[in-house]
């Protein structure tokens, strides 16, 4: 599928009047905007960059999301979500949109290694851009949302970057490939296919792959979307994800947008005054009230050194 290709049409057809709309209201409230930071080097390998837009001011650290783009993993770039990350700044909070290796060139875990090391950097450095590296959230669409939901609930992918997992609450939008062993195994693509560059030929590692099968009782919350109108395999491993999900954290909030394609679920938030916005600020302030909660009784239930 032209995921790129479709994504940046629509986005040019419709940056006009998303112009006009952010000529009032939040658009008045001065933002800062860091590009092209490199975030991972690699010998013999790529640069890997981000993309951060912050609020000018605000009273305290603002509240961060790291936001992974889709695009089948084999297509799409950073670039195509600065009016989003415009608007997610003048709401308060700070928007990081990064880049990673692509298909053919990486395979999934190459991706998810990458995303991981973005959100160590974030964890590292956002504070000098006005966040909060203790209230980082994770983002995605599509393939993007499949690396999101991986990297947050598998946590081996910062155990292996010597760190504890610092996210405390996922938002995935319309997310590829979370039963994505279920679904390689039902279409049995030929060995030459797109996703059998991402993913490989070995079923399992199509498991290692699917973040179904990482869920954990001590994983960050999520709040999920999905679009009424998506593509059946998303729809159909996104019924099978919040099925499973029940059984580890079953207060977890999905929306289903019924008249909402794939993707209109992302290219909806060039709107500034769409009601997702509100939805996702309260779904972080919950998560993130109850992230300090946890950190404060950690810290006053530890024993004082006497020595």
């Amino acid at each position: 599928m032209k995921s790129e290709a479709r994504i940046t049409l629509i986005i040019l057809s419709v940056v006009a009047g998303a112009v006009l709309l952010t000529l009032s209201g939040c658009s008045l409230k001065r933002i800062n905007r860091s590009k092209n930071i490199v975030y991972s080097k690699s010998k013999g390998k790529p640069e890997q960059q981000l993309n951060i837009f912050a609020p000018a001011k605000t009273d305290k650290p603002a509240d961060v999301i790291v936001f992974i783009h889709g695009g089948n993993w084999n297509s799409g770039k950073k670039s195509q979500y600065s009016i989003i990350g415009n608007h997610w700044a003048k709401k308060g909070i700070v928007y990081v949109i990064i880049d990673y290796p692509l298909s053919p060139a990486a395979d999934y875990k190459e991706m998810a290694i990458a995303s991981a090391k973005s959100v160590k950097w974030v964890k590292e450095n956002i504070g000098k851009y006005g966040g909060n590296p203790e209230r980082i959230f994770i983002s995605g669409h599509s393939a993007g949302g499949h690396l999101a939901a991986l990297i947050a609930i598998d946590n081996q992918y910062f155990e292996d970057l010597g760190i504890k997992n610092p996210i405390i609450g996922t938002i995935l939008i319309d997310a590829a490939g979370l039963d994505m062993y279920g679904y390689l195994e039902e279409e049995k693509f030929p060995k030459d296919h797109t996703y059998m560059k991402t993913f490989t030929a070995d079923p399992k590692i199509w498991k290692e792959a699917t973040p179904l099968y990482h869920l954990h009782k001590n994983m960050p919350p999520m709040l999920i979307y999905q679009g009424g109108k998506t593509y059946p395999s998303i729809s159909k491993s996104n019924q099978k994800f919040i099925t499973t999900l029940k059984d580890f954290a079953p207060e977890t909030p999905f929306h289903i947008q019924k008249s909402k394609k794939h993707i209109p679920m992302i290219t909806q938030y060039l709107n500034p005054w769409n009601k997702r916005y509100g939805e996702i600020i309260r779904f972080m302030e919950k998560a993130g009230d109850k992230a300090d909660s946890v950190k404060e009784k950690d810290v006053s239930t530890k024993r004082p050194d006497f020595n």
